[in-house]
């Protein structure tokens, strides 16, 4: 069933195409994607770090003039000086909140989106391939690494362009301080580069371990009535907090290695301002610099702390979005099983014929055909009728006299559907998820797939009906309610070709014979092929098949009326 929330036409077909080769080209692919909040950013970032910097030299030359006896004029001249720097970093500093937060918000809408692209473009193939886990964790945390680091770009780069202003400032002013600052801060910030090795490597450990928690939590959700039935709700919980230990000791490792470099940002900018203010306290009781050169000094090396902690910001974030960028590549590297053939063959009008030569199954047009086949063979069976996927050496289903494999995706989607009691109910109004496949059809479409699924009663018995919430999987429904739902759904798409795996596994005998005396009726004219062991199926059917279990497909055994 296609749901509108997950259609690659919907929001994310503004979303340029992506090409993969690594964590790094993704981040540049983002960059290259809308370039202009980072540049504005980076715009506001200098106008805002620099007059940061520059008023400590304006209040030393403040202090030199009025020392000097330049007078009052002076002195008022630089505070106007003074002020106006803090007038054009006080704007510039609301516009650069502005336009960081808009970066980051592109960078996390477009990972999102082309996330979401990828897997809606996996479908099915996605279960197989990866943990739900790691799909959750990339969603959820991955993207936001990868804002913050987007985030922090103009800040950074306003550092170090004040940064560079400062030291040719104070190089002019005095070029043994310059000197000292040109060796003082570089090595600072490359203190801390031994640190950003480590906390990657710890942050990829824990961004593992949080995906294999995720995916048992879902699956102990999932399966909650099962393990209870069977007593092992309590074996369960207790691996899944041996797992969340797990998480918490590698998250407490990342969090050290974490704290290790936040120290550092601090301590190695403190030695250096505590170094500059020394020796230019030794110069100044020497008579080498000036009181308001040296109160300059003290400033400017007091600022360039800032620039040395946000340089400590943007390399730990950086790293930590490279392995989030990393993650969303392996994801973006996945490849469906399913293919759009290079030249696809258009199917023929109206009901379609399925025929599988493999394993003799052949569902005629038009008619109601079931198949009697072991339990664990029906999920692999109906995969293959519906999905154009097949080893190499067996020949292909064929759809209406055309090879599944030949048919295009998109046209194959809109006339076949397979339908198990695998199949999830979102969450959102009954009639919205009834609907889901096709929101155009009439109310009194509705009305019969409800009754020809038996599920009038259920949506009765909801409060506000069809405008009723359904939770997540339809946790709030009994089996044979969420499966009459399911059913109905199905019924409501009017499929050419319909695959029901099981369709009234999970409800009693009578409401079964009802279920398959009314499908029969509303598929009239229309392909339908039902795995079904049940005998009350196979009375209604036009023909039945009936596989062995051995691995050898069996012929056809007989149309219906005959006997079996």
């Amino acid at each position: 069933m296609t749901n509108r929330l997950f259609d690659p036409s919907v929001a994310p077909a503004a979303v340029p195409e992506v090409n993969v080769r690594g964590p790094w080209s993704f981040l540049w692919w983002l960059v290259r994607a809308r370039p202009w909040p980072l540049v504005l950013s980076a715009l506001l970032g200098t106008a805002w770090m620099v007059p940061l910097a520059l008023t400590p030299l304006v209040v030393g030359q403040a202090i030199d003039g009025a020392g000097q006896g330049g007078g009052a004029g002076d002195v008022v001249l630089w505070a106007l000086v003074a002020l106006g720097l803090g007038a054009v970093q006080a704007l510039a500093g609301a516009g650069l909140i502005q336009a960081a937060v808009g970066a980051e918000a592109h960078a996390v809408s477009y990972s999102h989106r082309v996330l979401m692209r990828q897997v809606v473009r996996l479908g099915a193939t996605l279960r197989g391939k990866a943990r739900s886990g790691d799909v959750a964790a990339s969603a959820a945390a991955d993207v936001e690494s990868i804002g913050q680091a987007f985030e922090v770009v103009g800040r950074t780069v306003g550092a170090v362009i004040a940064a560079a202003l400062v030291t040719v400032a104070l190089t002019v002013t005095s070029p043994l301080l310059g000197l000292a600052v040109l060796i003082g801060v570089p090595a600072a910030v490359l203190g801390i580069g031994p640190l950003l090795r480590p906390l990657q490597a710890r942050d990829e450990a824990q961004r593992e371990q949080m995906g294999i928690a995720t995916s048992q939590a879902g699956d102990i959700v999932a399966g909650l009535r099962i393990l209870r039935g069977i007593g092992g709700e309590a074996r369960f919980a207790e691996r899944f907090r041996r797992t969340s230990q797990q998480v918490r000791r590698a998250g407490e490792s990342a969090g050290r290695m974490e704290a290790w470099l936040q120290a550092a940002g601090v301590l190695l900018p403190g030695l250096v301002t505590v170094g500059i203010v020394w020796f230019g306290a030794h110069l100044a009781l020497n008579g080498a610099i000036t009181a308001g050169e040296l109160i300059a000094f003290y400033g400017a090396s007091a600022f360039l702390t800032l620039p040395v902690s946000t340089a400590t910001e943007a390399a730990e974030t950086v790293s930590l979005a490279r392995v989030a960028a990393g993650r969303i590549c392996t994801l973006l590297c996945l490849e469906p099983d399913t293919v759009a053939p290079p030249h696809p063959e258009p199917l023929p009008p109206g009901p379609l014929s399925l025929t599988d030569p493999e394993t003799g199954i052949t569902a005629r047009a038009g008619r109601l055909t079931v198949v009697v086949a072991p339990a664990d063979r029906t999920g692999d069976l109906a995969d293959r009728l519906t999905r154009p996927v097949r080893p190499d050496g067996i020949p292909p289903v064929l759809l209406g006299g055309v090879p599944l494999d030949r048919v295009d995706l998109a046209e194959l989607r809109s006339r076949t559907l397979r339908s198990g009691p695998a199949d999830p109910l979102f969450t959102g109004t009954v009639r919205e998820e009834l609907t889901a496949a096709n929101p155009t059809r009439s109310p009194e479409a509705l009305d019969r797939a409800l009754w020809a699924a038996d599920a009038t009663d259920v949506v009765d018995a909801l409060p506000g009906g069809l405008d009723a919430q359904l939770d997540e999987g339809g946790r709030t429904l009994s089996g044979g309610q969420r499966q009459r739902l399911v059913l109905a759904r199905a019924l409501l798409a009017s499929p050419d070709a319909l695959v029901l795996e099981d369709p009234t596994a999970s409800v009693d005998a009578h409401t079964e014979a009802r279920v398959a005396e009314r499908v029969a009726a509303l598929r009239t004219g229309r392909t339908t092929l039902v795995f079904s062991d049940s005998p009350l199926w196979r009375g209604v059917a036009d023909h039945e098949i009936r596989l062995n279990p051995g691995p050898a497909p069996a012929r056809p055994d007989r149309p219906a009326g005959e006997p079996s």
